[in-house]
């Protein structure tokens, strides 16, 4: 068997042990737990505070929206740093890879502004 083949023979084994110490942790813990449900163990939890409303609300789109471009455009800039670091070895190659890079984000940036995406409302 060439060599490759067993280094993912070992991924596979070490994903599958990490899975199985996984469930059998979870199992254990489940049956040796104490189960005695009071009302004061059963009361939803906010932060030590005094729940204000149902637990269930619902919240407007917008804000999932809002954060979700949020961690797009935050991870995408952690690109950036390498190519800076590594600017003089990419030469001009590199420079206009990351105007392209830049120019579509500056497009989607553009996309959600003219869809009020970035309204807070």
């Amino acid at each position: 068997m060439p060599d490759y083949y067993l280094s993912y023979l070992y991924v596979f084994v070490f994903f599958a042990t990490g899975a199985v110490f996984v469930a059998a942790l979870l199992t254990l813990s489940s049956l040796v737990q104490p189960k005695k449900p009071t009302a004061e163990k059963l009361r939803t939890y906010e932060s030590g505070e005094e729940p204000v409303g149902p637990a269930w609300g619902r919240y407007p789109t917008h804000f999932y929206i809002f954060a979700l471009l949020f961690v797009v455009f935050d991870v995408e800039v952690i690109f950036l740093f390498p190519w800076a670091v590594l600017f003089r070895d990419l030469g001009w190659y590199g420079l206009v890879e990351m105007g392209i890079f830049i120019f579509i984000l500056v497009a989607g940036l553009y996309y959600a502004w003219r869809k009020d995406a970035l309204r807070w409302y």
